[in-house]
């Protein structure tokens, strides 16, 4: 519990430090209402006197969303509803906090889970109870001085101007020379959300040119596992756990390596040793539900996916794929009943944030029924989806794919799932782990020869369809190139280098012949596509600073026209 008596011998002028705490804005988030007063009191002590309160976290998160908070002080519990955990977590997640807010998480929870969980989510300090009043105000106020150095790049991360922002942590380093690490952190990482990796990894070299810090190092792994070079980043972070084996972060990191070397044993063994330390995370369960279904360990994959679903039923991370998941789990155990009763479920719960959620039932109740052998049923399904696909030019995404082609392919049709591989392909020509994904999909349905010449024939495609617009752009046919490209993004959409390709060309169309509001909106929906793809690519940032300097009135922007071609 909360204890108002001060145990401790606090200097009242050292816990107030000239802070003028009476004009900062408090969230007080507790589900019993004496504490609430009880912390308020504390508060009131200092001088605060704009002291909101919420009894549940779902009315926190409510008022997080609406007004910005300068000081959070949240309990773990919180009863029925979302925790202290999942507030932090959500509020992260959704930019309600600012870089200088405080938020301080207080509990009788002393469970290694508990603490690990929040400490995910970078709480300013976890208090354990009982707490007294001069202990709260002590650790308030050290926390607050610790992040006003960020007070001045607070507007621009709100505006998510993210590269003004970090011209601003430069300028707080030179008036604040002590603070320098915690800025040099913040600028490396609104480098990162800028799309600028390149910068950011020189941030982090300087960092630890000072010292060795483990997220510098383990933040320096994550961009070289961006840039391909994944035997580099596991050994990176196979090193940072080495040296502190509750860096969670580095765990789930070194699985997606693992993963995107294709070497799905070993991203499951971490992903489970990671689970273990710290349970409570739903991303966390759900990628090892998912390693663990594709490498048949079905006992480990349906626990994953249980626990999945029950700590994320308050989780702003909450998503249909472990209700998804399980229920193949349920096939695959013979148990339909239970399957069909989860896809309701997931139906139910996510169709107004995932349209795609009645197709994505509609195939696993097809895997699940074939999976428990009730082929006439799984048959049934699949005619229907097949009609489906011939009713709609639009395809849903890459792994939604894969998921129907298998089912097609398991219930004996053939052209269609095929057709749908192959526009895989042609989306995704460069991505080696998917074409073998793909090849081996083939190879199951008794087409290894077939598929392979498919595979060989939709890359070429898509290879021949960039290649042509590149040429024409660079033997200065830029009206023909833009053409070209439109053409080239019709039949494959969601081709990430034709998208960028496309949009480089459209500016370079721009920078010789002069600004075209109509080509600049092109560029800019071709783009925010790609970005919605795969978020926060360098090249993304580049050629909308680009875009950005072709408006009249605006300052010049370094240009570098990369245009990537398969030649």
């Amino acid at each position: 519990m909360f204890c108002p008596e001060v145990a401790v011998s606090v200097n009242p002028a050292t816990v107030v430090d000239q802070v003028d705490w009476a004009g900062k804005n408090y969230l007080v988030v507790d589900d019993f209402v004496g504490v609430r007063q009880l912390l308020r009191e504390s508060l009131r002590s200092l001088g605060a006197r704009n002291i909101d309160q919420a009894s549940s976290g779902g009315e926190a998160v409510g008022m997080l969303s609406r007004i910005r908070y300068d000081v959070v002080l949240c309990d773990y519990n919180l009863g029925e509803g979302k925790n202290g955990q999942q507030v932090l977590e959500e509020a992260r997640v959704r930019n309600f906090l600012t870089p200088s807010s405080v938020f301080l998480m207080v509990s009788a929870e002393k469970s290694v889970e508990s603490v690990m969980g929040a400490a995910e989510h970078q709480p300013d300090a976890y208090l354990i109870k009982p707490i007294t009043e001069g202990v709260l105000l002590s650790r308030l106020n050290r926390a607050w001085h610790k992040k006003q150095v960020f007070r001045m790049i607070d507007q621009a991360y709100v505006e998510k101007d993210y590269l003004r922002a970090a011209r601003l942590c430069d300028e707080a380093v030179a008036a604040n020379p002590a603070h320098e690490i915690e800025l040099l952190r913040m600028k490396a990482r609104l480098m990162e959300k800028s799309g600028e990796p390149d910068k950011a990894r020189e941030v982090y070299e300087r960092v630890l040119a000072q010292r060795e810090y483990q997220w510098a190092r383990a933040a320096l792994a994550k961009i070289r596992m961006a840039n391909g070079e994944f035997e580099q980043a596991r050994q990176m972070f196979q090193a940072v756990i080495a040296e502190n084996r509750y860096y969670i972060d580095a765990y789930d990191q070194l699985a997606a390596t693992y993963q995107a070397m294709g070497q799905l044993e070993e991203a499951g063994a971490i992903l489970e040793r990671a689970a273990k330390l710290s349970p409570n995370s739903v991303p966390r369960q759900r990628r090892l539900g998912q390693v663990c279904l594709k490498l048949g360990n079905i006992a480990l994959a349906e626990k994953a996916f249980r626990k999945c679903i029950a700590i994320g039923e308050y989780s702003v991370r909450k998503t249909p794929d472990a209700y998804l998941g399980l229920a193949r789990v349920c096939g695959l155990k013979n148990d339909p009943k239970e399957a069909l009763q989860l896809l309701l479920a997931a139906q139910r719960d996510f169709v107004a944030e995932h349209p795609d959620i009645v197709l994505r039932a509609k195939i696993t109740e097809g895997l699940v029924y074939h999976e428990s052998g009730d082929y006439r049923r799984a048959r049934k399904a699949g005619d229907e989806l097949e009609e489906l696909l011939g009713t709609t030019a639009e395809r849903p995404d890459v792994q939604t794919c894969i998921e129907l082609a298998t089912l097609l392919f398991a219930v004996g049709v053939k052209d269609a799932p095929a057709d749908l591989l192959c526009y895989v392909i042609r989306n995704n020509h460069d991505n080696p782990l998917l074409l073998d994904e793909v090849q081996q999909i083939f190879e199951k349905a008794r087409m290894g020869e077939e598929g392979l010449e498919l595979i060989r024939a939709s890359k070429k495609e898509a290879s021949d369809l960039m290649n042509q617009g590149v040429l024409l752009w660079k033997t200065g046919k830029l009206t023909e190139a833009v053409e070209w490209m439109r053409n080239a993004r019709r039949a494959v959409p969601n081709n990430q280098r034709i998208l960028f390709n496309a949009a480089q060309i459209l500016v370079s169309h721009m920078q010789q012949q002069g600004y075209d509001p109509a080509l600049a909106a092109e560029a800019v929906e071709v783009l925010l596509h790609v970005d919605k793809l795969l978020p926060g690519q360098q090249r993304f940032a580049q050629l909308m600073e680009q875009l950005a300097a072709l408006k009249p009135g605006a300052e010049p922007a370094e240009t570098e026209n990369e245009v990537a071609d398969d030649a």
